[in-house]
């Protein structure tokens, strides 16, 4: 069965009632209260090669899909993991707008509306049903003006949902995401995007990056 944005799997509304029952309650078994789960520090990490990215398409406005509680976007002095401090994240990727966008967080559930010059989504992808993440993927690309940046874990999760799964949903390897890829990317040409797979925490990410129409694979 195919699944979209107006039809999705009821695994898909299943863990978004989860989330929704995190992002409140947190996780208790876990000693995480609900402000401190999914707050939005995986972004950090990613910052210095989306900020790459949006200088090569001159990116003035961002959603970040799947933002969590997209706590830093409104931080001030913003430590990051190499020690430095930045003044903001709208200042230090030169960003006039930013949205962002998660269906469990309920000031960021809405669906957004038009384009945005950029969109990201960390540690976003592999929480989603495999199921879904076909029109999700596609989703994704259609608010993007210019270019996409995602990151995905292949691996388990440290945290585990309320009824004792694993948090990732999804775990697969960089060929099934690279079939997905080339699927979703062909109808939207005009959009460049860069997606890395992480296939062991720690290890280096497989990184699949298209310029214009020209797909390089490096690892």
């Amino acid at each position: 069965m195919t699944y979209s944005r107006k039809n999705p799997s009821a695994r898909y509304i299943e863990l978004v009632t989860q989330y929704t029952d995190i992002h409140r309650d947190g996780l208790p078994d876990q000693q995480l209260a609900g402000d401190d789960v999914y707050f939005g520090a995986s972004l950090l990490q990613h910052l210095p090669k989306v900020k790459l990215l949006a200088r090569e398409v001159g990116a003035k406005s961002l959603l970040d899909y799947g933002s969590g509680k997209g706590r830093y976007y409104t931080a001030k002095d913003i430590k990051m993991p190499d020690g430095t401090t930045i003044p903001s994240i709208k200042e230090y990727l030169g960003l006039d707008d930013v949205h962002c966008y998660d269906p469990a967080v309920p000031e960021h559930r809405e669906p957004p509306q038009g384009t945005f010059d950029i969109v990201v989504s960390t540690d976003a992808l592999e929480h989603c049903p495999e199921s879904d993440i076909p029109w999700i993927m596609d989703e994704i690309f259609s608010y993007a003006r210019c270019a996409v940046f995602a990151n995905v874990a292949s691996y388990p999760a440290k945290k585990t949902l309320p009824n004792g799964e694993n948090a990732h949903a999804t775990q697969r390897m960089s060929d099934w995401w690279d079939e997905l890829l080339k699927g979703v990317s062909a109808k939207y040409p005009e959009v460049r995007y860069q997606f890395e797979i992480v296939q062991f925490e720690k290890s280096l990410a497989t990184l699949f990056r298209r310029r214009r129409r020209v797909r390089t694979v490096s690892g």
